[in-house]
Formats: C-alpha cells, sequence, structure tokens
C-alpha cells in the first residue's frame, strides 16, 4: 500500500524537476512574443542622404503593434526619445492586431500612418531608446539601439 501512495507523489516530484530544468534550458529566443502595445520595428536611419526633405524624414520611422485581443485608444500615449522630443497622440485606435507607423515628417493621417510633422529628424543615427508612455505616464516600453552600420541598416526589431 505505500508504494501505491508514494508513486503518485515520487511522479509529481519528478515531473516538477523535469519542468524547472527544461525551463531553465529554455534559450532566450524561445520566450514568448511580447503581449500587449509595444514597439514593433524601428527604421531609426533611414536609408538614402539626411537632407530633411519630407521624403528622408518620413524614412525615419517607429512601429507600435498591439498584439492584444481588443482595439485600444492611444489618445495621450506618448512616444519619446532620450533628448526628450515627444509625440502625443490625438484621438487613433489601434485594432487587435494590428500595427500604427508614426512616422517623422509630414504627411496626411491614415488608418495605419500618423505623422509627427517634424521638420529635423528625432532619432539618433549613433544609438538612441524609443519609449511609449502610458497617458498615466507609466513606461508601456521601450527600444534601444547602438550605432547605425551597413549590418543593420540604421533599422531595429524591438520584438
Amino acid at each position: 500500500m505505500r508504494i501505491r501512495t508514494a508513486t503518485p507523489i515520487a511522479l509529481a516530484a519528478a515531473t516538477a524537476l523535469a519542468g524547472s530544468l527544461l525551463a531553465t534550458a529554455a534559450p532566450a529566443s524561445a520566450a514568448a512574443h511580447q503581449g500587449g502595445l509595444h514597439f514593433g520595428f524601428v527604421q531609426y536611419d533611414g536609408p538614402g542622404k539626411d537632407n530633411r526633405s519630407t521624403k528622408s524624414l518620413n524614412a525615419e520611422w517607429v512601429n507600435i503593434h498591439n498584439n492584444g485581443k481588443q482595439k485600444v485608444q492611444l489618445k495621450g500615449f506618448k512616444v519619446k526619445d532620450k533628448t526628450g522630443y515627444t509625440y502625443t497622440f490625438g484621438s487613433h485606435t489601434i485594432g487587435a492586431g494590428k500595427t500604427v507607423k508614426l512616422r517623422t515628417g509630414k504627411g496626411k493621417n491614415v488608418s495605419g500612418t500618423v505623422h509627427w510633422n517634424r521638420g529635423s529628424y528625432v532619432w539618433n543615427n549613433t544609438g538612441d531608446t524609443a519609449r511609449l508612455i502610458k497617458p498615466n505616464g507609466k513606461i508601456q516600453d521601450s527600444c534601444s539601439w547602438k550605432k547605425s552600420t551597413k549590418a543593420n541598416k540604421g533599422a531595429k526589431n524591438c520584438h
């Protein structure tokens, strides 16, 4: 009789031990995709010459992705760089599973793209940090990068 009562306990202990060993042995790349509202991809050094043209300024952008199951109203959310340049979203809804692109330059805001309407660049090609800040002032997400190179093409995948 002791064997029968001891077997489930031994089995549970072995399962817990195996599970903890597998959890610590999993590679970092096996982490789950970040949920909720977060930065997806940043093009901090747009292709071509930095000449402050509308085309050049709009070649610099950040994607904000909603990986949640419900739409999110972005009104009051802010995007900031290390220097303190700040974009504050007006009334703009991002659907579940959708992405909105924030371009640095001027243009017409449409469903999946909004414009900062700046005449100068925001993101430093030598390294910077983008922060997504909730209307209550708390940081929702951030993404940092180092110097633009031929290898990274001035872009960063923030997932």
